[in-house]
């Protein structure tokens, strides 16, 4: 039996999330933008999960639009903002997910965008400060960009404080919440977010499906055009059952938050202890005791020959984990994250990352491996 701590990457579906993705893969087979009986079904269950999806974030059914996953959603709110509201400078950090980075680096070479970075502390804190002075100095046509959560160390942003700053100084704010949502509680009526995103297997939903949430004062146009499909927002035949699956998903991780969040930061501060009881030198990357998600622990070894295979090693031995950002699976390379927080530093990084299903004694069995391979 395999052990899985790679949950920041990808997380197992439910039983009752595979319930309702087999009963409409089954019984939801009409065009949901065809007018006969079976397309008006298809139509019922994408709109009640829309319904699903904005009630538990607080928001209008008319702002939830369902995507691919997160890093179509973050494409689509960075470029369509440059394109449609005028946006010529993003302000963002070193350390965002991938398909944010790339996507801003992107629209800058076929745009006249500015693109700006906050400072961040060896944490991966934001510095409040100097993203205030930034917005200030640039608070005409301008966006933040800025993650809840980082995906490999797991520090929080303040997403209040940023949105409130943001919008003082009537400046556009971006989040990539992919790890946060069905983690963490948010109201986009109490926060105010241009554009909030989310992914369905970072919450126990199924690949290749997610959302995103557009304050209906941005008006922007579709980034994949075609068919009039999500209200003219993203054409394409929609993936009835993997919406259905993600909405199931997004209720429980939403109903069960709590009670999933207690038992995994148990869990969490287990492994913690563990650790620094039997290894010598251990290390934790990012704001591990402050303010942190709750799902993520990034460990730090010293740098030997038998950690720079670690990963590799506790994959044979029947664990899974990941070297830093799952983005990166199969291929040992270094993390901009870790490049950015420490350039100069000669160790190695391991992610591990829990869900409601793990348990101390898989825990226990981690540390005995980590044993025998150190």
């Amino acid at each position: 039996m395999r052990i899985y701590f790679d949950n920041a990457a990808s997380t197992p579906m439910s039983d009752a999330v595979l319930s309702v993705m087999h009963q409409h893969l089954k019984a939801s087979f009409g065009n949901p933008s065809s007018i006969h009986a079976d397309g008006r079904k298809a139509r019922t269950v994408i709109e009640q999960a829309r319904k699903t999806i904005a009630g538990y974030l607080n928001a209008s059914i008319g702002e939830i639009f369902f995507t691919s996953g997160g890093s179509e959603s973050n494409n689509m709110a960075i470029k369509c903002a440059v394109r449609d509201l005028g946006i010529k400078t993003i302000i963002s950090s070193p350390l965002e997910h991938h398909c944010v980075l790339h996507s801003i680096a992107n629209v800058s070479k076929f745009s006249e965008v500015n693109v700006i970075h906050t400072r961040v502390d060896k944490k991966g804190r934001i510095d409040i400060a100097h993203l205030a002075e930034l917005i200030k100095e640039n608070n005409t046509g301008s966006m933040v960009s800025l993650m809840h959560a980082n995906n490999e160390i797991g520090t929080l942003a303040n997403l209040k404080e940023i949105a409130d700053l943001c919008k003082e100084h009537g400046v556009l704010f971006h989040s990539d919440t992919v790890q946060t949502v069905g983690k963490l509680s948010i109201d986009v009526a109490e926060t105010p977010i241009s554009f909030l995103t989310g992914s369905g297997h970072k919450f126990h939903g199924p690949n290749g499906v997610g959302f995103i949430y557009i304050n209906s004062d941005n008006i922007i146009g579709p980034y994949i055009d075609g068919g009039a499909q999500e209200r003219n927002m993203r054409a394409g035949t929609e993936n009835i059952a993997g919406i259905s699956a993600l909405a199931k998903a997004f209720e429980l991780a939403n109903v069960e938050l709590e009670p999933r969040k207690q038992h995994i930061e148990v869990l969490r501060a287990y492994l913690i202890e563990q650790l620094q009881a039997n290894f010598k030198d251990i290390q934790f990357n990012g704001d591990w005791e402050g303010s942190f998600l709750y799902t993520i622990l990034s460990v730090s070894f010293p740098a030997t020959s038998k950690t720079d295979l670690l990963v590799f090693s506790l994959d044979i031995a029947g664990i899974s984990c990941s070297g830093g950002s799952a983005c990166s699976s199969g291929v040992e390379k270094g993390s901009h994250v870790m490049g950015t927080l420490f350039p100069d530093q000669d160790r190695k990084t391991i992610r591990f990352s829990f869900s409601h299903y793990n348990t101390k004694q898989e825990i226990d069995i981690l540390i005995g491996k980590l044993k025998e391979i150190l």
